[in-house]
């Protein structure tokens, strides 16, 4: 291929990716430095089943205005269904409803949630009135036995809630408590204890459900505290401390013992709920400068694809940042890896498992599996099934870690089962033969590139200002595109090879 072809190429992918950019910072005002945003959210709710061809009714609490946030706009996403908003017991919940339904069904709730200023003071409420749970039998004895303890234990209202935390926390040092939470003493099932012991005490108590406003989160989980009413107004309570108050970036969603969705005339049912921090440009939230709005660049974003989805971009958009980081180190560097995408795969994982126990993690996970490997080679088996066979043993190797650091308290080891299987797999089989063919140096020296590379890329894909531009100017993409074609006709020395021919450098013979 002619050069000048290159050369064009790479400078129009250059200028394309430069001309979007320059248009979206100059004339629709997408802001460059990610302090521009504001502290608003959008949050999504993803409900699909299956239809029975029979009338349906799907009921789904959604989240209220507090002193800390504000819901300032929603929609309710449906075909063919009516809509009813009800607000009972302090809750807001909507309920689709159809006459006959048949098939896949998928309803969206998406709210946009906006910060209020923290000094803004609570708003007094009246004591709501107490209903006191039933307790009979042992159940009855175990509740009053620990009421008796933490109010002997406790010098007021706010001490006597977190000595009752504290103890709910700890139920094997008491067969009263054990025999309240029962065999699944979940988070929340201690919350509704908690409640429940402070309900028959005389204490107006009640358990919430909320989120944790995040960056960027797909397949969020709820979160649950419990609230005791003082001092004329609701006082938080965190769920494992004790302490009063909560963080600042929890949101309530709704109170009760109640699930977030209910489904009559349908089957599996599943929720998932995304949350995404605003990233665009201020006035696009505001609804200000409509010509703006209509603009294909905004209407055409990624910003318009369900949050769910936009996670998942906001990590495949950081792919080619990675991969040209590795073109440089092996193509401009000179560093010897497995394989081409193997440490950005690699660098992947380390997002989840964090880079210090990533990097332990596939060190032990590699030298068992290349342990194995060696003596699979004296079975003389073939390409296929030793494959099949070490793959076999890597997702064991996985298991056994998992399950080894879960009981020593290392919960950080779980998250090995985020490395790419097959990848692992193969990284074995390659040192194994580079180790038969050029000796254990050589599989070594490419084994250490390897994870090198994957550190490196680790952490350029992790510059949270990278991660902001790439998912805001995904045109920047086409800047890496023309850097990784340029370098691909690149024949000159590499940096690691500089000290072998410096002689030649100097003029010598």
């Amino acid at each position: 291929m002619n050069k000048y072809h290159l050369y064009i190429l790479t400078l129009s992918l250059t200028f394309i990716g430069l001309g979007i950019f320059a248009y979206k910072t100059v004339f629709l005002k997408f802001p460059i430095m990610p302090q521009a945003r504001s502290n608003i959210w959008d949050i999504e709710v993803r409900i699909s089943f299956i239809a029975h061809d029979t009338p349906v009714k799907v009921s789904l609490f959604i989240p209220k205005s507090t002193t800390q946030y504000s819901i300032i706009d929603e929609n309710f996403i449906s075909r063919g269904y009516g809509l009813i908003t009800k607000k009972t017991g302090g809750n807001r919940r909507i309920i689709w409803s159809a006459r006959k339904i048949k098939g896949d069904q998928i309803l969206y709730y998406r709210g946009v949630v906006r910060q209020i200023s923290e000094e803004e003071p609570s708003s007094t409420v009246k004591r709501p009135e107490i209903k006191k749970p039933v307790f009979e039998g042992p159940y009855l004895i175990a509740v009053e036995s620990l009421i008796t303890k933490i109010w002997n234990s406790s010098a007021d209202l706010e001490t006597m809630v977190a000595e009752l935390i504290k103890q709910i926390s700890t139920p094997q040092d008491d067969s009263n408590i054990s025999l309240l939470l029962g065999k699944q003493a979940t988070l929340l099932k201690k919350m509704e204890v908690a409640a429940k012991v402070l309900l028959y005490a005389g204490i107006p108590a009640k358990v919430v459900h909320g989120i944790r406003l995040q960056e960027f989160q797909r397949d969020i989980q709820f979160v649950h505290w419990l609230q005791v009413f003082e001092k004329d107004t609701w006082q938080s309570y965190d769920p494992e401390t004790g302490e009063q108050d909560i963080p600042h970036d929890y949101l309530l969603w709704w109170q009760g013992n109640y699930p977030l969705v209910h489904l009559k005339g349908g089957g599996k049912l599943q929720t998932i709920i995304s949350v995404r921090l605003r990233k665009e440009e201020t006035h696009t939230i505001t609804g200000q400068h409509k010509q703006s709005n209509n603009s294909p660049f905004i209407k055409y974003s990624l910003f318009t694809l369900p949050i769910e989805t936009q996670a998942v971009y906001n990590v495949l958009l950081m792919v080619p940042l990675g991969t040209f980081v590795l073109v440089i180190l092996r193509n401009i560097v000179g560093f010897k890896t497995f394989g081409t995408f193997m440490p950005v795969l690699i660098a992947l994982a380390f997002r989840e498992t964090r880079l210090l126990w990533g990097i332990v993690l596939f060190c032990i996970v590699v030298g068992l599996g290349l342990s194995i490997r060696f003596y699979l080679e004296h079975l003389k088996l073939l390409l296929v099934p030793r494959l099949a066979s070490v793959l076999i043993v890597v997702i064991l190797l996985m298991c056994g870690l998992s399950i080894l650091t879960h009981q020593i308290g290392m919960e950080r080891g779980l998250s090995v089962a985020l490395f790419p299987m097959v990848i692992i797999t193969m990284t074995i089989e390659r040192m194994s033969i580079l180790w038969e063919e050029r000796g254990a140096a050589e599989a070594l020296q490419q084994g250490l590139g390897s994870l090198t590379a994957a550190t490196i890329a680790y952490l350029v894909m992790n510059i949270k200002y990278l991660q902001y531009l790439i998912f805001v100017f995904p045109e920047l993409t086409l800047i890496l595109l023309a850097g990784t074609v340029l370098m691909g006709r690149y024949y000159g020395y590499r940096i690691s090879e500089l000290s072998r021919f410096k002689a030649l450098a100097k003029g010598k013979p």
